[in-house]
């Protein structure tokens, strides 16, 4: 048998693994994929107005959730979650970051930051991000603390960012709506349509491929297979990127239609200078999270994460009535009925956000049902009462029906300190990612549907 080059290995295997996958992209076609966003909120929340009373499905909105009466069957509110690894230390940074990783970070002041692990939305970039244009989208309002804290001793980097790609590598977030809106939709846009050239490479690399396999021996062709298998994004994120070019995605006039609308809104924000800019901070989110539903819609991402804000952030809510300081501040609330109040107010802000992205996700379309059909949205903060930094029994709402595997409408209690990379867990597996375990997990946590839900306590 002729010795094979690296050059001839790498022009078959390069053909061969694009193509393989198109049967098996057409039978799963009908089917829509599974999506995830979290919403990460800081601060915590006035811990006396947010526990729904009663559970299971009889249960009834508490002040801060009543913003999610419009979808209060589209939802899970899950009590007694907390984050072990996240009680080492006081304050706020020990509480953001490992809120996705489940782990425990490093004290540092300096450049050597350790999350202790990867974030769950990372995890599923890495397995799943080959399938579409973006592995994952982040996003948030404020740029990245770079001070050291000295009140706690850690750099405040750790307070923005709940995202890490590795251990000691923090993913960075787009705070610039336009420049988040360009990924998504004018990435490719130059030329439409896929060209000959492009079409007979596809064909050269499969004819290569196939008379490959006939000349190798059967341990080089499991090598084959184990790198096509490796390689094999590289097919589909062709297939999409041509079916892009064709405009098939974004021809969809409803689709087409929208994404003008916020392209507008965004440029229209942006012809204001900063500094004559008015403060309208509830539409500078919604701006980013119609960006997330977008980014949903035509299917450029799968994984999105938003920080409304990093952790100590002291941003002035005076826009909302009877609010006239900063988010930070009214947290430390010391059990003053003058700094509860802000501070429920502020937190029902937030939940009215969270509450307009699924409105958004229910009314599109997608396949048999809607965006929210296939899609779980998760908002929560890694502290409960920001008085006391307290990181048991976390706020945390779980929206959206998970391509049919989440039974909504119900609040619902777990035994105290469950943990929190239990949901961790079974968001993974629900976004087809065969995972035994995931940080201090300790089973996928159960009664999120109807078939393990029995015997659970507060179903």
């Amino acid at each position: 048998m002729k010795p094979l080059t690296r050059r001839t290995v790498l022009r078959g295997a390069g053909v061969a693994l694009a193509l393989p996958a198109f049967e098996a992209l057409a039978q799963t076609a009908a089917k829509s994929p599974n999506r995830l966003a979290v919403l990460y909120m800081p601060n915590g929340v006035n811990p006396f107005a947010w526990t729904p009373q009663g559970t299971g499905s009889q249960f009834e909105l508490s002040e801060i959730l009543a913003p999610l009466a419009p979808v209060k069957n589209d939802i899970l509110v899950l009590t007694e979650l907390m984050n072990k690894g996240s009680i080492t230390g006081d304050g706020h940074y020990y509480k953001i970051a490992p809120f996705l990783t489940g782990t425990t970070i490093s004290k540092t002041t300096g450049a050597n930051m350790n999350a202790g692990g990867i974030s769950l939305d990372q995890l599923i970039a890495q397995k799943l991000g080959n399938l579409t244009p973006l592995p994952s989208l982040e996003l948030s309002i404020d740029p990245p603390t770079t001070y050291v804290d000295i009140n706690v001793g850690l750099t405040a980097l750790y307070g923005s960012h709940i995202s890490w790609s590795t251990p000691t590598t923090p993913v960075s977030r787009e705070i610039n709506p336009q420049a988040a809106f360009d990924r998504l939709f004018r990435q490719g846009q130059k030329g439409r349509g896929v060209s000959a050239s492009d079409k007979s490479v596809l064909d050269a690399v499969l004819d290569d491929a196939s008379g490959l396999k006939k000349k190798i021996s059967a341990a080089d062709r499991l090598k084959l297979e184990e790198y096509l298998d490796a390689v094999r994004a590289v097919e589909k994120r062709i297939a999409f990127d041509a079916t892009r070019r064709k405009g098939s995605i974004l021809d969809d006039p409803i689709l087409r239609a929208e994404s003008e609308k916020l392209d507008k809104r965004i440029k229209d924000w942006y012809a204001v200078p900063g500094d004559k800019r008015p403060l309208d901070h509830t539409e500078q989110v919604r701006i980013m999270l119609d960006l997330m539903v977008l980014g949903f819609w035509s299917d450029s991402t799968r994984v999105s994460t938003f920080l409304f804000g990093n952790e100590v952030s002291g941003r002035n809510f005076g826009f909302l009535p009877g609010v006239s300081g900063g988010h930070h501040e009214y947290s430390h609330h010391e059990g003053k009925a003058d700094k509860l109040d802000p501070y429920k107010k502020i937190g029902a802000w937030h939940l009215a956000q969270y509450s307009y992205m699924l409105q958004r996700l229910k009314s599109i379309k997608d396949g048999e049902g809607t965006l929210l059909d296939n899609s779980m949205i998760l908002f929560g903060s890694g502290i409960k009462d920001g008085n006391a930094h307290s990181p048991y029994n976390l706020p945390i709402v779980l929206g959206g029906h998970g391509g049919g595997t989440l039974s909504t409408g119900r609040h619902l209690t777990y035994a105290k300190n469950t943990p929190l990379c239990n949901l961790h867990l079974a968001l993974l597996r629900r976004m087809g990612i065969p995972t035994e375990r995931f940080g201090d997990s300790t089973g996928e946590l159960k009664g999120l549907s109807e078939k393990d839900f029995a015997g659970l306590a507060g179903k």
